[in-house]
């Protein structure tokens, strides 16, 4: 009788499974999106630097300051290549079209310690008098646009756009038993161009390596010697270099 009873409440189970089972809602699986760089960042930067400078003519503007125009014959350039440590921030947009290609806009400020001091003779002096050029390119901000290919998380890109830097001249020593302190600050304006690769290594989190060209032109620095009372203008022609180590926050469209 026991057995009867189980064995029909068995098959009662079983019959009524299937339509339990039509009943149940099935649940969809939501397909995984592709990655795509659509969205915005922000993130940090650091890394080294070296600059090229060559100024003309620092001998010109002390000897002539103490001996009047025109004491000073012919022209002479010293090559300053100040180097050093980098850090700063970026923070930008991309939007990744239907397939690879990528297109985005960065403003980035790099702080430099990138500075160097040169010697140079000066002839008209007594024996052992010589000028020390000290320069030290301070803040360098940039505006640029970006292009590049993807593949899946990894951004190969180049970058272009405009560029300033602030920059601090020193011009001491002794001339004839007179010592002398000219200083200037210069900001100036120029181009940039680079490149790199970026990967997004988390959900929110990329971290890439790029270099960049910085061109500054010639540009005239009024430096002055408020001791003395002289003041006059050198000559700058400038570029720079740098390879930055960064890592960048993103907001991906439509999370």
């Amino acid at each position: 009788m026991t057995k009867s009873l189980l064995a029909g409440a068995a098959l009662a189970v079983a019959a009524a499974s299937p339509a339990l089972g039509a009943d149940l809602p099935l649940k969809a699986v939501e397909p995984l999106r592709p990655f795509t760089w659509t969205g915005c960042y922000a993130g940090g930067h650091v890394g080294g630097g070296q600059a090229n400078k060559d100024v003309t003519d620092p001998l010109q503007l002390v000897q002539d300051g103490f001996l009047g125009a025109g004491t000073t014959v012919g022209v002479t350039t010293v090559t300053a290549q100040p180097t050093g440590l980098i850090i700063g921030g970026q923070i930008g947009c991309d939007y990744q079209f239907p397939g690879r290609w990528v297109v985005g806009f960065e403003g980035a400020v790099t702080g430099s310690y990138m500075k160097d001091t040169v010697t140079t003779a000066l002839p008209l002096g007594d024996p052992g008098d010589q000028a020390a050029l000290a320069i030290h390119a301070d803040m360098i901000p940039s505006f640029t646009a970006r292009f590049g290919v993807a593949m899946d998380r990894w951004l190969f890109y180049v970058r272009g756009g405009g560029a300033w830097v602030s920059d601090k001249y020193s011009l001491t020593g002794t001339f004839q038993g007179t010592p002398f302190d000219f200083e200037g600050l210069a900001l100036r304006a120029g181009w940039t161009v680079g490149g790199g690769i970026e990967w997004a290594v988390w959900d929110d989190w990329s971290v890439r390596l790029e270099y960049d060209f910085y061109d500054f032109g010639h540009n005239t620095v009024l430096i002055s010697d408020n001791v003395n009372v002289l003041s006059g203008p050198v000559d700058v022609k400038q570029t720079i270099q740098m390879v930055k180590l960064g890592v960048n926050f993103h907001v991906w469209s439509g999370e």
